[in-house]
């Protein structure tokens, strides 16, 4: 008789007065941080679409994260805003090519200025190989494998008993910074982007602040006998007044901008992960990805 008792009580210990079992409530999801896209800004309308797309292309591979977009100066959202309207946890992901004053000052700047979030920064989009993908991919779009500028998967010219890459260079045309360690990641790129084509001279060339310029860079490629195909690759984030400017320096071809490549997208994503992995989010400090 015990024994019966006790099973009753059991039974209606899983029951509310009503009658009705009680259903256990579904557990919260734990909501992971925030992705903020950081793109500098531009003047040109099309900077705007442009990062817009690949925030798009972010959204669709990780369906799953929160995604949002910012802007270092000129354009709307600008980060600040981005970031008071958030809550929780973010990680900021630059849309930037390299170390400089954006990532070594302004961004530290607007996270400090937003205590009431857990922010980590991660490292900017280059070096990496990824970028070495999208840049030749932007190349082979006008021309690079087409028209005698390349006779196979090496990306090199065509002709002669190594493909011809005698005849062939490339300019890879940035920004350009003062800061010796975003000269120092441009020159890994340009690495990168080498060895990508199979072996081409690429040669750093500068829009401001920095040298060679593009124009310097060209020069430099004819004088070792560069010059008869010369391309320049254009190391830009988004279209805008620089990228316009090394594109008009160009003896020969000029990529477009690296833009919502399918390449940068995922170097996005990687850059997001690698900052989550890489150490417990800080409040209200910056945690800065390698």
């Amino acid at each position: 008789m015990t024994r019966i008792t006790a099973q009753l009580s059991a039974q209606l210990g899983r029951l509310n007065v009503g009658g009705t079992r009680r259903r256990p409530r579904p557990a919260t999801p734990h909501r992971p941080p925030t992705l903020v896209a950081v793109a500098h800004g531009s003047r040109d309308p099309e900077a705007l679409r442009t990062v817009t797309a690949l925030v798009d292309r972010v959204r669709a591979l990780r369906p799953d994260l929160p995604v949002c977009l910012g802007h270092v100066e000129l354009n709307d959202p600008l980060l600040a805003d981005t970031l008071a309207a958030l809550r929780g946890e973010a990680v900021l992901v630059p849309l930037l090519l390299g170390r400089g004053y954006h990532i070594k000052r302004d961004l530290p700047d607007a996270v400090a200025a937003a205590p009431h979030l857990s922010v980590r920064m991660a490292a900017p989009l280059g070096p990496h190989p990824l970028l070495a993908e999208a840049l030749h991919a932007r190349l082979t779009e006008v021309g690079w494998l087409s028209g005698g500028l390349a006779g196979g998967p090496s990306g090199g010219l065509a002709g002669g008993p190594s493909g011809g890459l005698s005849g062939a260079g490339v300019v890879l045309a940035a920004a350009g910074s003062r800061d010796r360690d975003s000269a120092a990641d441009t020159a890994r790129t340009a690495a990168l982007l080498s060895a990508r084509l199979g072996g081409v001279p690429v040669l750093p060339g500068y829009a401001s602040a920095a040298a060679p310029t593009v124009a310097d860079a060209v020069r430099a490629l004819t004088d070792m006998g560069r010059g008869r195909r010369i391309a320049v690759a254009s190391y830009f984030a988004a279209p805008g007044r620089f990228a316009t400017q090394c594109a008009a320096a160009a003896p020969g071809i000029a990529s477009g901008p690296l833009g919502d490549h399918p390449a940068v997208a995922r170097l996005v994503v990687h850059r997001y992960e690698q900052a989550l992995a890489s150490a417990p989010m800080s409040h209200p400090a910056v945690t800065v990805g390698v």
